[in-house]
């Protein structure tokens, strides 16, 4: 009986040390399986082990594709679902770049809570193995001969991240970005199964996902849209301002909640994961996700969203997105 009690006891301080409300908690990935959005969700999943003794006892990560972000947005800020204390929707730069354009409704980055930033990446320029494109060079000579003969799959239509990361490549290169033939896809890990199939021939995504495709041997990374070469499996990969072509893409991946999500319930979450961030074995996990260190939660994310969406807005404007 004793030892029954003790057992009891333990299993009651061990739910007593967990946040309230936390024992399940709902990761949505506002996107198909196989991209960077359903990493962004595991990689939160793990870092949630790093902390046994306040991790939620079950992560359960639910897919809600559509618009990239705009369905889970709108999903989020239903009178439904605008309150729920344990769900977290994932978001990147491309999400904050829908958000400026208008591609959410009449939304505002006022409209969600902004919970934590857990890394960023980068965007890449990706083709199959067997490609005659060998470098940026290459591609971007084939797009001035014949830009409606090469197909591009991007996450999402006119104006996604992925648009605006081919857009201004073309640019650079003197090629108008009307002129490109694009493929509208929903995710990147939908865009990167395109690739292999060789339903499109190019795919400006993410670092991230390149990554994990990099080792199966069969893309080939023409560029990185970063200031200095990555670190990890893509470090040989040159620049594209080493291959003349200046364009610098970071992207934030993080997680957000719904509005009325109770201060309290919205400071454990944002105490959370100020805890994982400053974990030392998340930093191994974040790398091994492709990601690299940028860390912001609560008061501090919400400022950078919002001059985020505000310097989105300008660039859009300069590609004639936004009137």
């Amino acid at each position: 009986m004793a030892q029954r009690w003790s057992k009891t006891a333990a299993a009651l301080l061990l739910a007593a040390a967990l946040p309230a409300g936390a024992t399940t908690v709902e990761c949505i990935v506002p996107s198909k399986p196989g991209g960077a959005m359903d990493l962004t969700c595991k990689l939160a999943q793990q870092g949630f082990a790093l902390q046994p003794e306040a991790a939620p006892k079950q992560v359960h990560i639910s897919y809600l594709p559509g618009g990239i972000g705009a369905v889970a947005w709108h999903s989020m800020v239903s009178q439904r679902r605008r309150a729920e204390p344990d769900t977290l929707v994932v978001f990147s730069g491309g999400s904050l770049l829908n958000l400026a354009q208008g591609k959410f409704g009449k939304a505002s980055a006022a409209d969600v809570r902004w919970v934590a930033a857990l890394g960023a990446d980068y965007g890449m320029i990706a083709v199959r193995k067997d490609s005659p494109y060998k470098t940026l060079a290459d591609l971007v000579a084939a797009l001035k001969r014949h830009p409606e003969q090469v197909l591009i799959g991007v996450s999402g239509t006119i104006g996604s991240q992925d648009w605006v990361k081919m857009a201004l490549v073309a640019k650079q290169a003197g090629v108008n970005p009307r002129a490109l033939r694009f493929v509208a896809l929903e995710g990147g890990g939908e865009a990167f199964t395109a690739l292999q199939a060789s339903y499109v021939q190019v795919v400006p995504g993410d670092a991230s996902e390149a990554t994990l495709n990099y080792g199966r041997g069969n893309t080939r990374v023409l560029a990185v849209l970063s200031e200095q070469r990555l670190p990890g499996v893509l470090a040989d990969v040159p620049t594209a301002r080493e291959q003349g072509v200046d364009v610098v893409w970071p992207i934030i991946r993080g997680v957000w909640m719904g509005p009325q999500v109770s201060e309290a319930d919205y400071q454990r979450w944002v105490a959370t994961f100020g805890r994982m961030l400053e974990n030392k074995q998340f930093a191994q996990l974040r790398a091994a996700h492709g990601l690299y260190p940028f860390g912001l939660t609560g008061a501090a994310l919400t400022e950078y969203v919002r001059k985020a969406v505000d310097d989105y807005g300008k660039r859009a404007s300069e590609l004639g997105l936004v009137r």
